[in-house]
């Protein structure tokens, strides 16, 4: 018999709706929903891969335990018996710190983790918490948060209504959209186009996006400040500077005039590598562009000046009157989970960070994290705080971050670590305890992170597919039976209940006298369901328990399985600002200070080759390497290099290389590519499956090399900490 689920894509952050066909509880065929009110039928190649995920015989569905060095199924009492024994003795002898946590991107698309997690946090109270966040957008969450107040009040294109859009060190056309949930791009910039619009890249490659844009201009790796600032200076120099209705919401106008006094288009160019002439008419078109916007993502965010960048995008759509304007870059409104539409309107308590710093770097914790490029250190570093169990949730940082090598060999000196992790990849290989998750479509699933960023205002939520295995808990639940053995309740308590009043303390705090009233509305609910019932009710869509009839609930939206349309973006400002001042921060004191090292660097040389990242379609993340649907086609792990710089180092195509940096090196095999700035070559992320212990027997057939094997840990945005992943000077040479 056939029959047809839905599923929200877990895959990228386009988070398609999908339409699933079934037979005797196997999937025969997956299409894109047609009936999904955000992504309206499309979807791209990953999704076809979630069979292959489902499927795969690598993927873990019983916990392991390393006995003597070699991993051995056991039961789920076993497991949680064996981190009973372990863990708790390695608190009391050095205190809470002596835990850290690391998660991966994959907790986003896992609703119990995300939703978890805090709880975990707080039970430990370790400061050690890190993420793959500080690989890739930590700056951009720091930057928002000192000039709109809150971590996530992350500003997107509303590309439907736009009629220009400078998109820098982004390809949406494969990510479909990141910090900017957008599925088909493509084909949202080919209507954009056709309307007369106009779309322009910056990028040190000409990128799939690039490719159907109307102009591209490249850039040197890692100078992308030096250009944004000759743009926001050509705006105050000609004029240009009309913030329209958000004047009366800004703070700090003339102090951002007089910080970028001293970048003028002429005095930048030669460091950007852009012309100055093609600065000032770019900053011409965004000033007479009646709606449009600047976008950046990745290539602006890995870099040594991230914050700084992520910071001048956001002024130059205020300086235009383009932010939080129709066709600008506008705030979406979630309908739950959303700091920006929680608490009074118009102000709040904004962003702190540097509360604590690293034990061994010194570095500042940003949004209650560390870098995760300190994790190797504050593991192999002795003395008072060092960590001597981990907690890995959902990631791989062995391949995903710098000198995966060091925090391999860290990671073996530890006295406990425990893994939850679909698979036995290169960083739970090194794990105690393996604790597997459950298939995406053995799960319930509602788009925490992702409905904060999506370019249409929207709600879905994805009901379990397929039924979960018996006797395999919900992750939500192993996450709080940790919880339990962090507070001494034992490996046996019953987590039900722990939940029960961890959900009490936390609405008592809340709302006060009303919290036994909302208790008891949220009764039949349990889990991660009953949070997102939570907040669902009580977000700015929600029926408020009862005192909004017919607003949003996890039942209204159950009854709706391709979503409910909650509308276009709208205007948020001043209601979305959390800052103190109620005002939209143009000028932050950290940011502006930290604008002297970029005059010092203003007549630095150009290095002969540097290396950046590359985004692929079908290798969003390591894991997706191991789905044979995925996988299969041309070799993907390939270097790119400009036709003149393979002739200079006489490199032929298809031939083999030595990528060096200091004393470390990667062979790699080359691949010449009018597409490429000359002196840039670029090696894509998450490759490197050569290592012994793992078991992904798909991705060992074609391992790639491990870019980040060739970078510095040490080497961070001293703002932000995020990891300096491009724009890295390099030797290559002819094997």
């Amino acid at each position: 018999m056939t029959a047809t689920a839905h599923r929200i894509c877990p895959f990228c952050e386009a988070c398609c709706g999908l339409a699933l066909e079934l037979e005797d509880q196997q999937i025969v065929r997956i299409r894109g929903d047609d009936d999904d009110v955000f992504s309206k039928g499309f979807l791209c190649p990953k999704a076809i891969g979630l069979k292959d995920l489902h499927e795969d015989p690598d993927r873990l569905r019983t916990p392991l335990i390393k006995r003597d060095g070699v991993f051995v199924e056991a039961s789920w009492e076993e497991a949680y018996a064996e981190i009973e024994r372990r863990l708790p003795p390695i608190i009391g002898a050095g205190g809470p710190n002596a835990v850290g946590t690391v998660l991966g991107n994959p907790v986003a698309h896992k609703m119990g983790l995300s939703l978890y997690f805090p709880r975990l946090a707080r039970a430990l109270g370790t400061r050690n918490m890190f993420s793959a966040s500080s690989v890739d957008q930590i700056p951009k969450m720091l930057s928002v948060g000192l000039m709109f107040g809150a971590w996530l009040s992350v500003p997107v294109p509303d590309i439907e209504r736009s009629d220009f859009l400078l998109v820098i060190g982004a390809n949406p056309m494969v990510s479909n959209g990141s910090l900017w949930t957008i599925p088909d791009y493509r084909g949202k910039a080919k209507a954009m186009r056709a309307r007369g619009g106009r779309i322009v890249t910056v990028d040190p490659r000409h990128t799939e996006t690039a490719q159907a844009a109307d102009a591209h201009h490249f850039i040197r790796p890692g100078a992308d400040v030096f250009f944004l600032l000759g743009m926001a200076h050509t705006l105050f120099d000609e004029g240009l500077v009309r913030p329209g209705r958000l004047a009366e919401h800004l703070a700090g106008l003339d102090q951002a005039r007089a910080a970028v006094a001293g970048f003028a288009p002429e005095l930048v160019a030669q460091r950007c590598g852009i012309d100055a002439g093609v600065i000032r008419e770019l900053a011409r078109e965004l000033a007479a562009s009646a709606r449009g916007c600047v976008y950046g993502r990745i290539g602006t965010c890995t870099q040594e000046y991230g914050t700084l960048c992520s910071w001048l995008i956001d002024m130059l759509n205020v300086l235009t009157g383009k932010l939080d304007a129709e066709g600008g870059a506008m705030f979406p409104k979630a309908p739950a989970f959303q700091a920006n539409t929680r608490g009074a309107p118009g102000a709040g308590r904004g962003v702190t960070s540097g509360r604590y710093r690293s034990r061994v770097s010194n570095v500042p914790e940003i949004s209650g994290e560390i870098p995760l490029t300190c994790l190797a250190e504050e593991i192999d570093t002795p003395g008072p705080g060092q960590i001597r169990a981990l907690i890995a949730i959902a990631c791989n940082p062995v391949l995903s971050a710098p000198n995966g090598e060091r925090l391999a060999a860290a990671l073996d000196q530890l006295d406990f670590m425990v893994s939850m992790d679909i698979y036995l990849n290169e960083t739970s290989r090194h794990a105690d305890v393996i604790l597997p998750g459950l298939s995406p479509l053995q799960e319930g699933h509602y788009d925490i992170s992702f409905t904060q960023f999506s370019h249409h205002n929207h709600a879905r939520y994805s009901a379990p597919v397929l039924p979960r295995p018996p006797g395999h808990p919900e992750e939500w639940e192993s996450m709080m039976r940790i919880v339990a053995i962090a507070k001494g309740l034992g490996a046996q308590a019953d987590v039900a209940a722990l939940d029960g009043q961890a959900l009490e303390q936390e609405l008592r705090r809340a709302a006060g006298d009303s919290a036994p009233a909302i208790v008891e509305q949220l009764a039949g609910l349990s889990g991660a369901e009953r949070l997102l019932e939570l907040g669902l009710r009580s977000g700015p869509y929600g029926d408020q328990f009862g005192a909004r009839p017919g607003g949003l609930t996890l039942a209204a939206l159950k009854a709706a399985p391709s979503g409910i349309d909650l509308g276009p973006m709208g205007q948020r400002i001043p209601e979305a600002l959390r800052t103190t001042s109620g005002k939209i921060e143009l000028a932050p004191a950290m940011l502006i200070d930290d604008l002297a090292r970029v005059r010092a660097d203003l007549q630095a040389p150009a290095p002969d080759l540097v290396i950046i990242g590359r985004r692929q379609l079908r290798s969003n993340n390591s894991w997706m390497h191991n789905l044979p649907v995925l996988a299969k086609g041309a070799y993907r792990c390939t270097a790119l290099v400009h036709p003149a710089d393979a002739a200079r180092l006489q490199l032929a195509d298809g031939g083999a290389a030595r990528i060096s940096k200091g004393e470390r090196s990667i062979e790699v095999q080359v691949e010449v590519s009018g597409d490429m700035m000359q002196g840039v070559v670029s090696l894509p992320h998450g490759w490197g499956h050569n290592l012994p212990g793992t078991q992904m027997h798909v991705a060992a057939q074609r391992p790639g090399v491990n870019l980040n094997a060739l970078l510095d840990e040490n080497l961070r945005d001293p703002l932000s900490g995020n990891a300096v992943l491009s724009g890295v000077p390099v030797t290559m040479c002819a094997l």
